[in-house]
């Protein structure tokens, strides 16, 4: 069943269209100060590391190679995950979307009778706004990543795929755990070793005294079922190992058809992501071992809009997405704006393509326009994830105004017609009366050239020229 990811649930559909929320980012120079700080330092490690590997761009073409064959065979391969983390102890749930998705997990943890949960960061439990539900049901989320943690506190939204606040720098992080943290010591300073250092003593009893866990997953082994988290932290370590239940939401596209796949896939992660050689946690677990580890495994495959892309031929590409945030890095649009103005838990370059497929193109229709289709994104993506070409292909689909629709008609029937094309030309000439660069040109075409310059006409066409010769 092809539907897309419902209205009213979830971090997917922002409240303003992008041009304006960027508009406000771009006013604060705090914000670009940090976004710019923080980009170029991932960049830099990350190309440090990446330029280590003789066969990068063979490593790239292999996970290309194995997200198409996965997305080819996904329903043999899901229904292979769920055969063998069946076999292995655990419980398999399929969720249609975000609202099913919520209800699952919040009947879980309701039936152990807790009313405390850890979270390891996920970025699907983000999207279907898992929280909200937990809490809505009466169940505290308590988010153990730093970034996570930050944002929680701080009563914010997740501004970056890796690094969710990235946007925050150490003054403000300061100022949000003296303000929200309990028992926080009164002179902490914004020393990076201190501040670690408090949300570690914060954690700690938390960790040890909850009994229930959620997280998310980075690859799902079809062969074994095995289940994979990668982090950077230990706090994923602790939330998966320590409580008695554990619940994991994971997207569909998640999946990988062999254990031997993640081969190339842990190369690639943490180069392009962290700037890391290997990501210092890797968590692998598969079912329930007795006697260590939690004891009730639950693992939910969520759909949430993923067969509405992945029915598109073109666009069913950005499902190869392994959450690198690598195109965030690189984006010149991104640095400049940072990920709120994006309206979606998915920022960037990823999220632009991606997140009007999960919604429908015409509840996100700004996104495919955040972007100068500069090309970074392709080529900094370790599965070249062809985003430029999707932007495109999706810019085709995003509903137009009838004044733009008449005026590109105009202009092809105009194209089509050489002498008409030639009277146009001279006409040209007269758009110097527009003002410089079209900031002239009357509604609605001042449209247009709000964020765009109108091209100089030339002193001579080169019909004009070519009669001369």
């Amino acid at each position: 069943m092809s539907t897309h990811a419902p209205k009213g649930v979830g971090h997917l559909r922002g409240d303003r269209p992008f041009p304006a929320a960027a508009k406000v980012a771009l006013a604060d120079p705090q914000l670009r100060r940090n976004l710019q700080h923080a980009t170029t330092t991932i960049r830099g490690k990350s190309g440090r590391v990446i330029a280590e590997l003789p066969d990068w761009q063979e490593l790239r073409s292999a996970g290309s190679a194995l997200k198409a064959y996965t997305m080819a065979n996904l329903p043999r391969l899901l229904e292979q995950l769920e055969e063998r983390v069946t076999a292995a102890g655990g419980v398999v749930h399929w969720a249609a979307d975000a609202e099913e998705a919520n209800r699952i997990v919040t009947e879980l943890v309701a039936a152990t009778g807790e009313k405390r949960v850890i979270k390891v960061k996920s970025m699907a439990t983000q999207e279907i706004g898992l929280n909200e539900a937990l809490e809505g049901a009466g169940i505290t989320p308590v988010e153990t990543d730093l970034a996570e943690l930050i944002v929680q506190l701080g009563h914010d939204k997740p501004s970056h795929i890796l690094v969710p606040a990235i946007h925050r720098n150490r003054s403000e992080i300061r100022e949000i755990f003296l303000r929200e943290m309990p028992g926080v010591d009164p002179a902490l300073t914004d020393d990076p070793p201190e501040l670690a250092g408090a949300a570690r003593r914060y954690l700690r009893e938390t960790f040890l005294s909850t009994k229930v866990a959620v997280s998310g997953a980075n690859f799902g082994v079809a062969e074994t079922g095995t289940l994979a988290v990668v982090e950077s932290e230990g706090n994923g370590r602790m939330c998966l190992t320590l409580p008695d239940t554990l619940i994991t939401v994971m997207g569909i596209e998640k999946v990988v058809p062999a254990w031997q796949d993640l081969e190339v896939f842990l190369q690639l992660l943490p180069r392009a992501s962290t700037g890391e050689r290997m990501n210092p946690y890797t968590s692998m677990w598969t079912g329930v071992t007795p006697g260590d580890g939690p004891q009730n495994f639950h693992l939910v495959l969520l759909d949430n809009g993923r067969t509405a892309v992945l029915a598109d031929e073109v666009g069913r590409s950005a499902l190869h997405c392994i959450r690198c945030s690598a195109c965030l890095n690189v984006c010149p649009v991104y640095e400049r704006t940072g990920g709120h103005a994006y309206g979606s838990v998915y920022p960037g370059p990823i999220g632009a393509v991606l997140s009007p497929q999960l919604t429908g193109v015409e509840d996100n229709a700004s996104l495919p326009y955040a972007s100068s289709l500069c090309g970074a994104c392709f080529d900094a993506c370790p599965v070249k994830i062809d985003i430029p070409s999707i932007l495109v292909h999706l810019r085709n689909q995003a509903p137009h105004p009838r004044s733009e629709k008449t005026a590109m008609a105009a202009a092809a029937y105009t194209m089509d017609h050489p002498k008409l094309y030639e009277r146009a030309q001279r006409a040209a000439k007269a758009a110097k009366l527009l003002g410089r660069r079209g900031r002239g040109l009357p509604p609605p075409l001042n449209g247009w050239a709000a964020s765009r310059d109108l091209p100089e006409p030339p002193a001579e066409t080169f019909r004009d020229w070519w009669r001369g010769r």
